[in-house]
């Protein structure tokens, strides 16, 4: 339970989600061998690489995920569940998630993404939270402390501040977090390690 401590596998994907924020290839190897080391399930590190199209754009996610293929000789697989689902599946799944990451802030959420521009909250719960962040095979804990490690790592503290409190929303641990948060920390610029470990005591203070 990620209540309860980070277990070894978890570490390795959320420091290897965080590599691939950095984008720096060798960093991406390194820790591609150590999420292979720690027996990471390679349908988790799957779920982290397709998820990072999200969150540090198509360039990086597909260098990231030619590097863990050519490290740890797993393949793709033959097909993909979400090839045969439609939109409004997506969209359903969509707003349950996103409801769970910004609880009583979902509302507003909506509001404010659709005052920026009406496609952007249809993609956003379509697309991001519905067929991507809704799949089944990793759960929204791990999926949680992964975006959170690569929010930290572009310095982006509004999207962090969201994605702390939403791995707290499922069911994260504060001490989970936090250790997340120090684990990756290694990783980041100064100007950012100093972002996130003020943007985790807004939100600490907050819970409290």
């Amino acid at each position: 339970m990620l209540s309860d401590g980070l277990d070894a596998a978890t570490r390795a994907l959320v420091t290897l989600a965080a590599a691939v924020a950095v984008g720096r290839e060798p960093l991406i190897e390194e820790q591609s061998r150590a999420a292979v080391a720690a027996d990471v399930p390679a349908v988790w590190i799957d779920e982290l690489l397709l998820q990072s199209v999200l969150m540090v754009g198509w360039p990086r996610a597909l260098v990231a995920a030619g590097i863990w293929r050519r490290a740890s000789g797993a393949r793709a697989p033959a097909a993909d569940p979400s090839l045969t689902e439609d939109s409004e599946q997506w969209r359903r799944r969509g707003e349950a998630t996103c409801a769970v990451v910004y609880g009583t802030n979902y509302s507003r959420l909506r509001e404010n993404v659709r005052a920026l521009h009406p496609a952007l909250d249809a993609w956003m719960i379509v697309e991001g939270y519905g067929r991507v962040l809704s799949r089944p095979a990793l759960d929204l804990g791990r999926r949680e402390l992964c975006v959170i490690a690569q929010t930290a790592v572009l310095g982006t503290p509004r999207q962090l501040h969201s994605h702390l409190r939403g791995a707290l929303h499922a069911g994260v641990g504060e001490d989970v977090v936090e250790e997340s948060l120090a684990m990756v920390s290694a990783d980041l610029d100064p100007s950012h390690r100093e972002l996130a470990q003020a943007t985790w005591a807004r939100v600490r203070k907050r819970e409290e």
